[in-house]
């Protein structure tokens, strides 16, 4: 299986965003700056459409451990190319890696390359878009609410770009 990672925080920083109001009305949309957020882990197989998803306390070695576990755990039967990103806790040779996944490194900079990106921007558009969260544990609800309401083929849509599907096909 082809899966793409990536980490994105969620928390209690708000961002206005465009919304729909009636002709000649102000919208009145709720804001807050309080500084609190944890990562989320994610990882997308844009062939079926299928994900694995999980919040944890930062962004380290240990944490990346824990999730590729879980990951593992998750997918025991298939082994997963998983293409990450060049953060220094993927490409430590600290990072114990279960057997049936195979670590590929996205070329450095380069974001745009990585489904998961998209995939960050449809959750936060249909669950984090104009709202406010009165604690963590709101935000943490939140975010499972949405990534358990997302359909493979949903995920498949934004994901399964023509260049991807092309390196599937060679498996």
């Amino acid at each position: 299986m082809l899966g793409f990672q990536d980490e994105a925080s969620f928390g209690r920083i708000s961002e206005p965003a465009y919304c729909w109001s009636p002709p000649k009305e102000r919208p009145c949309v709720p804001s807050q700056r309080i500084r609190q957020y944890k990562p989320a882990y994610g990882t997308v197989f844009p062939e079926t459409g299928e994900s694995f998803f999980m919040v944890l306390e930062k962004c380290n070695t240990e944490n990346m451990a824990i999730y590729l576990k879980a990951l593992s755990e998750q997918f025991p039967d298939d082994l997963i190319l998983l293409c990450v990103d060049r953060a220094s806790y993927h490409t430590t040779k600290k990072l114990p890696i279960p057997s049936n996944i195979k670590l590929f490194f996205l070329l450095p900079r380069t974001p745009q390359m990585n489904p998961m990106e998209i995939v960050w921007r449809e959750i936060r558009k249909r669950g984090f878009k104009n709202r406010i969260f009165k604690s963590m544990g709101e935000v943490i609800a939140r975010f499972y609410e949405v990534v358990e309401s997302l359909t493979n083929e949903a995920l498949q849509s934004v994901s399964l770009w023509g260049w991807v599907r092309n390196i599937v096909e060679l498996f």
